[in-house]
């Protein structure tokens, strides 16, 4: 009886010989082809239930390492940083260099999150990949369920781009944004990408395709934008999305037409002829509101001195620019847009869920442009350090995560405060430098001249915050990396987030700490607790009678 893979190979070789060179064994196209012959997922992977049930027996396991809960230490609040793309070695470069722009020699230093009490790691694949995108790890993150890449906010059961798989109510999840509205509490999200880009919609979006953030996108797959919703549509429109009460960050283009062109010349992107932002006005006058819309620094500032029922701010056409080369006047930092969140969502004495994501930390690795991404970690860490100073840590939860890894290396053998955006103190073979962050693959290759490197340090941008570090393999775009990311937590329940676990645990960890959504809570937990000294001494009372 031969073993199914000989079977299924021996089928490939045939197709291969009748049809030519198509799959000649030199081509790429057969290596790839090859390499695709490997195990499938489980099953019961492409269910939101198998997730959800791994992610409660991963509970049930920490409540019995863990000391026993009370009904004081539940969270009131919940704020999730998600730094995209924040991979650990990125955290230990920009801690470095945090400490040297201060003058010291920068190894020794801490971001804000670094001094939380609980640190963990989560696992980042996804259903049918490897290494992540940020659209499966946002539904992982945020719905609690590991999907396909490039679907958000459905499980492993919908393929990319089917419109019709995606209609199917089981594989159609709620975000931990929705249960907190469910339970009477307020959400939001802040972002410095646009605001239906893959990481922010995982809160709000069920969608088939990550780039469905428009109608004119989904179009342009062939599918129905009639049926299948444009994300930004969702966000106006549609349950949680036309709930939240903050919406802060880019991407005027997706919510205008193309006949219209906004504050600052950008034009606009669907072809249905909507203003999605006059809608979200025109939504917020029926329920008979207040509301305030946005787009730049100093309206923010303003309408912050007395805030609105519900705020949707838009600062740029696309993403907001890198903090380093930000206009101050019209773009807000992350630390202010997380402020006026926070201050904006504690008006609700039941308690909130804010997403707050750090996105073009990720955008900068993709371009191999190292200071620029180190910064927006900067800027992300002031944030989080801005939110832990109006929260109390007693009923407000704190987690700081990534999405995924980036392919940046920190190495070399340099003295301990050398330059971490400098060359090593080391050379290669041929005595060229080489930088003490540099990366596996992505745009900054450059060619060998007779079998040797360049030198990169005597190119004439160098050093700029548009030279790119030097790579092994080029690529228009560099690659996510695939190790795991870490996880600080600080508040109610803060020590259930340490340890090693699929990335799709977060969101149940965070309700079981606020006592929200699905599954196991904290607050039924302390109950029990707090019933068993009675339940003990009935017991005792009980055997007496007997005896």
């Amino acid at each position: 009886m031969w073993h199914s893979t000989t079977v299924l190979w021996y089928i490939v070789c045939l197709i291969a010989i009748g049809n030519g060179d198509r799959y000649h064994p030199e081509r790429p196209s057969w290596r790839a082809a090859a390499a695709r012959q490997v195990a499938a997922p489980d099953a019961a992977e492409y269910t939101a239930q198998h997730w959800t049930e791994e992610a409660q027996a991963g509970i049930r396991a920490r409540q019995r390492g863990a000391r026993a809960s009370t009904a004081e230490h539940t969270a009131r609040n919940i704020v999730m940083f998600l730094g995209d793309g924040m991979s650990i070695t990125t955290l230990a470069a920009a801690r470095t260099l945090l400490g040297q722009r201060q003058g010291r020699t920068g190894e020794e230093s801490q971001l804000a999150f670094e001094t939380f009490p609980t640190v963990g790691l989560t696992k980042t694949y996804c259903i049918n990949g490897q290494i992540a995108d940020s659209s499966c790890t946002a539904t992982a993150y945020l719905c609690g369920v590991k999907a396909n890449r490039g679907t958000i906010g459905l499980s492993g059961a919908v393929p990319r781009y089917d419109c019709a798989a995606s209609l199917q109510e089981a594989a159609r999840l709620n975000s931990i944004a929705a249960w907190a509205l469910d339970d009477g509490r307020d959400a939001g999200v802040v972002t410095t990408t646009r605001v239906t880009h893959a990481s922010p919609a995982g809160a709000f979006a069920k969608v088939a395709n990550r780039h469905w953030e428009n109608d004119a996108e989904i179009l342009k797959d062939n599918q129905d934008p009639n049926l299948c919703p444009d994300i930004a549509q969702q966000l106006v429109n549609s349950y949680p999305g036309n709930l939240f009460k903050v919406i802060l960050g880019g991407g005027r283009r997706e919510f205008l037409p193309t006949s219209s062109v906004d504050e600052e010349g950008t034009v606009g992107r669907r072809t249905d002829g909507r203003n999605l932002i006059e809608e979200w006005q025109a939504d917020k006058r029926a329920r008979n509101v207040s509301y305030g819309y946005v787009w730049n620094r100093n309206q923010l500032m303003n309408v912050a001195e007395s805030l609105p029922e519900y705020l949707l701010g838009l600062f740029e056409g696309d993403h907001l620019q890198y903090h380093l080369e930000a206009d101050s006047a019209t773009e807000p930092t992350l630390a202010e847009l997380t402020e006026v969140a926070i201050r904006s969502l504690s008006r609700n004495e039941k308690g909130f869920f804010l997403f707050v994501e750090g996105g073009r930390i990720d955008h900068a690795h993709h371009d191999n442009l190292v200071e620029l991404a180190l910064d927006e970690t900067l800027e992300m860490s002031a944030a989080v350090a801005r939110a832990a100073e109006l929260l109390s840590e007693d009923d407000s939860l704190i987690v700081v995560t990534a999405d995924h890894a980036h392919v940046m290396t920190l190495n070399g053998y340099s003295p301990r405060g050398t330059d971490i955006l400098g060359p090593s103190n080391d050379r290669d073979e041929a005595g060229v430098p080489y930088m003490t962050l540099s990366y596996s693959n992505g745009p900054g290759f450059r060619p060998h001249v007779n079998g040797t490197r360049v030198d990169v340090t005597t190119e004439t941008n160098y050093r700029r915050v548009d030279w790119m570090s030097h790579v092994d393999v080029p690529l228009a775009s560099e690659t996510h990396g695939g190790e795991d990311v870490a996880v600080f937590a600080r508040g109610p329940q803060h020590a259930m987030f340490a340890g090693l676990y699929e990335q799709s645990q977060l969101p149940h960890l965070m309700a079981y700490a606020a006592c929200i959504g699905p599954g196991l809570h904290a607050c039924s937990a302390a109950a029990t607790h707090l019933l068993a000294p009675a339940l003990l001494t009935a017991i005792a009372l009980l055997n007496m009678i007997k005896r």
